[in-house]
């Protein structure tokens, strides 16, 4: 089975206030950080030896968060954002060699990890990317006849038979990692050139639904999913306490959290620890309360 490498290091400026308490991978997402999920999913996938990078509010991946996760993940710092193909390049004494598969640390996406590396492994291609299907001509990527990449970045390469979104999660294979920079972006720097060679890159149908969490409200949005697939009005972490007079329907309330008032919580997260007085006469709604006592409203 491949290794694996969770992308951290990015700046999130688009979550901002939000990330300047968090990074985007450690945001909190129903009962534990968005990192978390990713890694379960990558431990249920067969993957055994991972690595993170981070950089922006490094301090906060702390050792007992890491120790957590279902696989071992060695953490590499990086002064600064090396970028998805630097941050790669950086990783290969952590990750060995052979494929790794490579997912974004903002993608929430129940994706079929062992299939994609299957399927990976069978085509022979350089790199598989896990691709949501698009009519044709529509998402940012176009797929060929025999699912290879077509069009990327709005450069065609070939006939275009369907289109799709890539979703942050790819399996990046050894003739491609030989290639990588120090500094720079898998796709500019790595994927682009690659096509202009004539050479090709696999796609793999990922599902339909999945979530890039760049802004608050895309937050918000994964947040109300969690609930949905496990049928739950709302939930109250361990800890936590929502006054008797709140109505929190559709939100997340974290571990330690407090909710206090009258009034409703609609389609909200309070971070853990966070504490927050509910209005009677103004519903707090599709809003984030941070630990710091920050206030983030969705943009309608």
């Amino acid at each position: 089975m491949a290794s694996a490498m969770i992308l951290a290091a990015g700046l999130g400026t688009r979550l901002r206030p939000l990330t300047d308490e968090l990074p985007k991978p450690l945001l909190w997402l129903g009962d534990r950080p968005l990192i978390a999920h990713i890694a379960e999913q990558l431990a249920a996938g067969g993957v055994r030896r991972a690595a993170l990078n981070k950089s922006h509010l490094a301090e906060r991946f702390s050792r007992d968060l890491i120790a957590a996760f279902p696989v071992p993940v060695e953490v590499l710092h990086e002064p600064e954002p090396f970028g998805t193909a630097g941050g790669l390049a950086n990783a290969a004494g952590a990750l060995g060699g052979g494929d790794v598969v490579l997912w974004n640390g903002d993608i929430l996406i129940d994706l079929d990890v062992a299939a994609l590396c299957a399927a990976h492994g069978e085509g022979g291609a350089a790199a598989t990317l896990a691709v949501a299907p698009r009519p044709a001509g529509e998402g940012t990527v176009g797929v060929g006849a025999r699912g290879e990449v077509v069009r990327l970045r709005g450069e065609r390469f070939g006939e275009e038979a369907a289109g799709g979104d890539f979703v942050g999660v790819h399996v990046v294979g050894e003739a491609l990692r030989r290639r990588l920079p120090p500094r720079g972006c898998m796709v500019g720097d790595v994927y682009l050139p690659w096509l202009r060679e004539g050479r090709s890159l696999a796609t793999f149908a990922a599902p339909g639904v999945w979530h890039d969490i760049g802004t608050p409200a895309a937050y918000l949005d994964a947040s109300a999913r969690w609930l949905a697939q496990r049928g739950l009005r709302s939930h109250v972490g361990p800890g936590a306490s929502v006054a008797e007079g709140v109505d929190a329907t559709g939100s997340v309330v974290g571990a330690g959290a407090r909710v206090e008032g009258a009034g409703a919580l609609r389609g909200c997260v309070v971070w853990p620890g966070a504490r927050v007085d509910v209005d009677p006469g103004a519903p707090l709604e599709r809003a984030v309360v941070t630990t710091q006592g920050r206030i983030v409203r969705a943009a309608v």
